[in-house]
C-alpha cells in the first residue's frame, strides 16, 4: 500500500533531502562501515516496513519509481532489487489491473531461510558501538522533553501482550533513541541497521524483548540524571538481556 505521508515508512526521509543535523547532532556520513547498495538499501527498508506493521504480508508496495524518489535512488535500481526479492520469494510479482509487487504471504518462513547468524551478530555489535556513542555523546545535553516519547514507548511495551507488537515497539524505541541522541540522519542509519538484521535473525521472543524493556527504563532514568557511565552500562546489558 501507498504510503500517504509520501515517505518511505516513519523512520526514512528521501534522499536528496534529508535535514542537517542540528546542534549537538552526530552526521550519519561521518560514521565507520559499509555503505548499503541500492538494492540492500530497498531490501532493508521492506524488511523494517514489515517490522513497524507499516507493511503486512499480501500487501500492495509502492510503486518502483515512488520507491526510488523516497529513498533518493535511481528506479532502476530500485527494479532490480525488487525482482530480486521477488527471485528469492520474498516479494510476489502480479500481472493485471489490480497488479503490482505485493509482501510475500509466506514472508515470514522465507526470512527465516535467510537468517545468518554470524553477520547479524556482526552488525549488532556495531550497532551497540554506536549507541554507547551516542550516548557518551549526548549525555549531560539532553533538552527537558526529549525523552518523553521514550518513556511512553516504555510504558507501551510493559503494558503490550501480543508478540508482534512488542517486536514492533522494540524496533521503535531503538529508531527513536537515534534520533533523539543523534538526530535524524542517525535514525537514517540505524534504520539502514535494524532492517538488514530483520532479515538476518529471528525478532526477539517476548520475554527477552520484556527483559530489555527494564534496561530501556534504566537507560532513560540515567540519560535523565546527565549520568553517562550508567547508561552505557544499560546500553551493554541490554545486549544481553534474557528471561528473567
Amino acid at each position: 500500500m501507498v504510503n500517504t505521508a509520501g515517505k518511505f515508512g516513519p523512520y526514512s526521509q528521501p534522499g536528496p533531502a534529508r535535514p542537517a543535523p542540528g546542534p549537538g547532532a552526530l552526521d550519519s556520513h561521518a560514521l565507520p562501515g559499509r555503505a548499503l547498495t541500492g538494492s540492500e538499501l530497498v531490501r532493508s527498508r521492506i524488511a523494517l516496513r514489515v517490522r513497524l506493521k507499516a507493511e503486512a504480508p499480501g500487501d500492495r508496495l509502492p510503486d518502483a519509481g515512488v520507491l526510488a524518489e523516497e529513498l533518493g535512488i535511481g528506479e532502476i535500481t530500485v527494479r532490480r532489487a525488487l525482482e530480486g526479492m521477488c527471485q528469492d520469494g520474498l516479494l510476489d510479482r502480479r500481472r493485471g489491473r489490480s497488479g503490482g509487487t505485493f509482501v510475500a504471504q509466506d514472508w515470514h518462513t522465507v526470512v527465516a531461510a535467510l537468517h545468518d547468524p554470524a553477520e547479524a551478530a556482526s552488525l549488532d555489535a556495531f550497532h551497540l558501538l554506536l549507541e554507547c556513542g551516542l550516548v557518551s555523546h549526548a549525555a549531560g545535553d539532553i533538552p527537558d522533553g526529549r525523552l518523553d516519547g521514550l518513556r511512553a514507548l516504555v510504558d507501551e511495551m510493559d503494558r503490550a501482550d501480543v508478540p508482534d507488537r512488542l517486536q514492533e515497539l522494540e524496533t521503535r524505541f531503538h529508531l527513536d533513541l537515534a534520533e533523539a541522541l543523534g538526530g535524524p540522519g542517525i535514525r537514517e542509519f540505524t534504520a539502514d541497521l535494524l532492517g538488514r538484521q530483520c532479515l538476518l535473525l529471528p525478532a526477539p521472543g517476548p520475554e527477552v524483548v520484556r527483559a530489555r524493556n527494564r534496561h530501556h527504563a534504566d537507560l532513560l532514568h540515567e540519560l535523565g540524571r546527565a549520568e553517562m557511565a550508567p547508561a552505557v552500562a544499560a546500553v551493554k546489558a541490554h545486549r544481553h538481556a534474557g528471561p528473567a
